[in-house]
């Protein structure tokens, strides 16, 4: 499966390097580049493409949005996408142990797969909402959107508290690419090449990375990540638009814990193959009228591998292996349609399949076992929304009904507004409904756990009011938001079924969650810095099922890994042209886990902790015609060493030094 998996990355790596050359001869036969259309999908300038059915200026956003920039996350050295993550208010990371392991966003106190996940366009959760962080890199990233709040009736399931979405990068110009070597602490090495232009119509950007570390632990905690990234945007003419984009990716964990945390295991490793695709095409046939259609896939296999660890392991259950491949493909037709002075109105349709194959086998002194399941589900959708702008006044807001294969129909809405009482201030609101559809292992399992063909999707309700306000010209920009969110239906296990035959999964949990979402940011001369502020509070309604104090949801209690306070700071100081400094501090406050060493599992408190981080970026060379140029680069991350855990037993990386250096060709 691996290797199948991985041939696509080889190929298009070759493809990259062949058609380089073809791209440079057409950008010297062309002139100029001709403009492309307003409707390019994802490369709208000072646009925000998250959250509302057509592109918007970031002052028009009813919703909380956050947008990182890729040009600064890469000059302060920010290679994964969770550290960035980090330091934006209303998200909550936690990464269970080293480097390669599984990674969770928490946003606004919702669960891990209440996060919807967009690449360029493509949804790559799994069905239900999971999604693994820890695969995600800096390297091709244009920007990063960050949307709180309930989208689904834009995106459908898993938009529950909100979306993350990643846009790459293209070239303008003449064909410029990068090669970036880095390494340092923990045995860690990774070599990053990429190349981006303009070719007559066309606008491309690829990106090819690979990254290893010898991990944490004293033995087995090596991790390796490769990733293919490619763009491309064609714009045959003022009217037309169609963007291409892929995203494959392979990579591997070895980890020697069991499952709370011990240092026990020799050779257990997982490891998981990716391939995303979205091909997305609009049409302005009219003045008024554009048509677009947007086709995606995204694919995952992987599994685990925990043999036995030498001939004399043979007590217990003492080796486990397993097989999963997921897929789920979508096919979207919109069109948006200008109303004169009401605004612009979208009606969309949407169809998404999703299977899912899995295998496991256990090797234990009793014998061995297996297990297998293969199943399927589709999904269908339309939508309306609107989006118009009246005086100072700027509106939108839409409905969606889903009708599903297992849990039927289901309406979900959303509405928000701003209002700009002056030239430097605003009030913004929203609210909403979404819902999160049940993984395949709650509706289809089988044998020690049934799965429940009859769930109902989880859902939330949530509202929000913000105010952002610009002071001495814009030097300085202050916001705060408060936002409710109630989750209800959500999905438990029970040992102990109604009724013998039953399944063990049912919508019977709820929860809580509010809170205040601040930020500042600072620009004066050379020197920029912003800070953002999150106070959390969640708390359990119904604890469902969960009885003890060491249930994982108990009744009054605040749900599990949130921390009630976070604060997310970072400073730029730029004293020559060719010398940047940087330096970042992250407080996470304390949260509550609990202890799976004892049964049953007992209470505990994660501490809280302070990371400090800052670097440098050196230009030593520029890149001109028939000269490379030259860039330093030096990053330390836990400069204080901090000793903490984001889940109780799985310690984190401590201190990292890492020093890098990047050869540019071509004009940027």
């Amino acid at each position: 499966m691996r290797r199948i998996a991985r041939a696509p990355v080889t190929t298009l790596a070759l493809a990259l390097v062949t058609t380089a050359p073809l791209a440079a001869r057409q950008q010297r036969a062309q002139a100029t580049d001709p403009p492309l259309p307003d409707s390019a999908a994802y490369h709208l300038d000072g646009l925000v493409v998250t959250g509302t059915s057509v592109p918007r200026k970031l002052s028009a956003m009813g919703v909380h949005v956050t947008v990182l920039q890729g040009d600064e996350l890469r000059a302060r050295g920010v290679v994964r996408v969770v550290e960035a993550l980090r330091e934006v208010a209303g998200v909550g990371v936690v990464q269970s142990g080293s480097f390669g392991a599984v990674t969770s966003v928490f946003m606004r106190g919702g669960e891990s797969d209440y996060v919807q996940v967009l690449v360029d366009g493509v949804k790559v959760n799994q069905p239900g909402g999971a999604f693994d962080f820890s695969g995600l890199t800096t390297e091709h990233v244009e920007r990063i959107e960050v949307v709180r709040g309930p989208a689904s009736a834009l995106y459908g399931s898993d938009a529950v508290a909100g979306v993350v979405h990643i846009i790459s990068r293209t070239g303008r110009g003449a064909p410029a690419g990068s090669v970036t070597y880095r390494a340092g602490s923990f045995g860690s090495s990774e070599l990053v090449a990429d190349l981006a232009g303009a070719a007559g119509p066309a606008r491309y950007g690829f990106t090819l990375a690979r990254r290893d570390t010898d991990g944490i632990l004293e033995y087995n905690n090596q991790a390796e990540n490769q990733v293919f990234n490619g763009f491309v945007l064609l714009a045959p003419d003022d009217r037309t638009s169609l963007r291409l984009s892929t995203r494959l990716g392979s990579r591997s964990y070895h980890y020697p814990t069991d499952g709370t945390g011990n240092v026990v295991d020799l050779n257990a490793y997982t490891f998981g193959d990716e391939a995303s695709v979205g091909v997305d095409l609009s049409r302005r046939v009219s003045s008024g009228v554009e048509i677009a259609a947007l086709l995606t896939s995204y694919e995952m296999e992987g599994g685990s591998d925990d043999r036995m660890d030498d001939v004399a392991d043979t007590l217990g259950f003492f080796g486990y292996t397993s097989l999963d491949a997921m897929r789920r493909s979508g096919a979207e037709v919109r069109a948006n349609v200008a109303l004169g002075r009401i605004g612009t109105g979208t009606v969309g349709v949407e169809v998404e399949t999703q299977s899912h194959r899995s295998f496991s086998e256990s090797s234990s002194e009793f014998g061995a076992s297996t297990s297998r399941s293969d199943n399927s589900r589709w999904n269908r959708g339309g939508y309306v929304h609107l989006v118009s702008d009246v005086g100072p006044v700027a509106l939108s807001g839409g409905v969606r009904s889903e009708n599903n294969e297992r849990f039927g129909r289901f309406l979900t809405w959303q509405a928000a507004a701003s209002l700009a009482w002056s030239a430097t201030g605003r009030l913004r609101g929203a609210a909403g409904r979404a819902i999160k559809e049940p993984t395949f292992f709650e509706n289809f399992s089988s044998g020690f756990a049934m799965g429940n063909p009859d769930l109902d999707p989880e859902r939330s309700s949530s509202w929000e009011v913000g105010v952002e306000q610009s002071l001495l010209d814009g030097a300085i920009t202050l916001d705060a938001t408060w936002f409710d969110q109630k989750f209800r239906d959500l999905i438990q296990y029970t040992f102990s079924p109604p009724q013998p035959g039953d399944p063990n999964f049912f919508n019977v949990a709820e929860a809580d969650s509010r809170g205040v979402e601040a930020g500042a940011r600072f620009l004066v001369g050379a020197l920029s810095a912003r800070a953002e502020v999150t106070w959390l509070t969640t708390e359990v309604v119904d604890a469902g099922f969960d009885q003890g104090q060491g249930a994982t949801f108990v009744k009054g209690e605040p749900l599990l890994r949130r921390p009630g306070r976070t604060l997310g700071a970072s400073a730029a100081w730029t004293p020559l042209e060719r010398l940047r400094l940087q330096a970042g501090v992250l407080r996470v406050g304390a949260r509550s886990d609990r202890d799976f060493t004892t049964f049953p599992a007992s209470a505990v408190v994660l501490d809280a902790y302070t990371l400090l981080s800052a670097g440098a970026q050196a230009t030593l060379l520029d890149a001109r015609p028939g000269r490379p140029g030259l860039e330093l680069t030096l990053r330390g991350e836990n400069l204080l060493d901090v000793s903490y855990q984001e889940v109780f037993g799985f310690a984190a990386p401590g201190r990292g030094i890492y020093v890098g250096g990047r050869v540019t060709f071509g004009a940027r």
